[in-house]
């Protein structure tokens, strides 16, 4: 594989997506039609500073949310710098977590099952930072909040003009738990109502007393594209797998409907997160 350094003496891979990123946006704003255009220029086109194209061209930093498309637009590059940025972004996860990470851009339809945590598409960023922090007590702050932007970067399929259906059941301790302090908790719940009154998005909570269930062993999420069947993804604390075998999804999507069967209404739901946020 073809190598070369990036300025400082260190090896960078040609193949790299955050290097072709910044290349491209150098390359595409150098030859843009009429003249080549400054960084500061390019800046005003996309509502964004000089600095900020400055980092991105020299691969310092994360590369802002909002931009890829709006370069996509300036460019005319018919989705190049969207496609990069989502490969960037799943490159930054933990190579179990890719497969379904490169998937949710996609999505169509996303229905998930948490027993232990908020999901991470709900997750509001105090809430994901104290999750993290416990997990790994020895990050650097800085390192944390890149774990954190990446996550929150995740959420912006669910705030486009076309989002995909989207349902989530939580178990009653999800919102029982209380993860950081009071406020972080409250701030946490307040979200998953305001998700809840989305009209493509469904909340419910499965009742601590609803018994036994075929989803029992762990989180599990059903994402269907627009170009293919549904697939499962579940995850374990280290490990996660993709399952696409028709006859496991077809079981594991009717567990899931049944669990959909035993669950809170969505008003009952939300007066029962109401309930505990206000008690916090």
């Amino acid at each position: 594989m073809n190598r070369e350094t990036d300025g400082t003496g260190s090896a960078v891979d040609a193949q790299d997506p955050r290097k072709q990123f910044a290349e491209e946006c150098r390359s595409a704003r150098e030859l843009y039609p009429g003249g080549p255009l400054t960084q500061t220029e390019l800046a005003r086109m996309v509502r964004t500073s000089k600095s900020t194209i400055s980092r991105v061209e020299n691969c310092v930093g994360p590369i802002p949310a909002g931009l890829p498309s709006l370069l996509d637009q300036v460019f005319a590059t018919d989705g190049l710098f969207k496609r990069l940025y989502e490969e960037v972004e799943s490159r930054g996860f933990p190579a179990h977590s890719r497969p379904r990470i490169e998937l949710e851009p996609r999505a169509v339809a996303i229905a998930e099952w948490s027993p232990t945590v908020v999901p991470g598409l709900l997750q509001t960023p105090d809430y994901a930072r104290a999750l993290f922090r416990e997990g790994d007590p020895r990050a650097s702050d800085a390192e944390l909040a890149s774990t954190v932007h990446k996550r929150m970067a995740r959420q912006e399929i669910l705030k486009g003009t076309t989002p995909p259906d989207f349902s989530a059941i939580l178990c009653e301790s999800v919102i029982r738990r209380r993860v950081g302090t009071p406020k972080v908790m409250r701030e946490q719940l307040a979200v998953l109502l305001e998700h809840g009154k989305r009209p493509t998005s469904v909340i419910q909570v499965l009742p601590l007393d609803a018994g036994t269930h075929g989803l029992m062993d762990g989180p599990l999420s059903i994402v269907t594209t627009a170009d293919g069947p549904p697939v499962v993804y579940t995850e374990g604390i280290r490990s996660g797998a993709i399952i696409d075998e028709p006859s496991q999804v077809r079981h594991l999507s009717r567990s899931y409907d049944v669990l959909t069967a035993s669950a809170l209404s969505r008003d009952t739901s939300a007066q029962m997160i109401r309930k505990h946020m206000e008690a916090l």
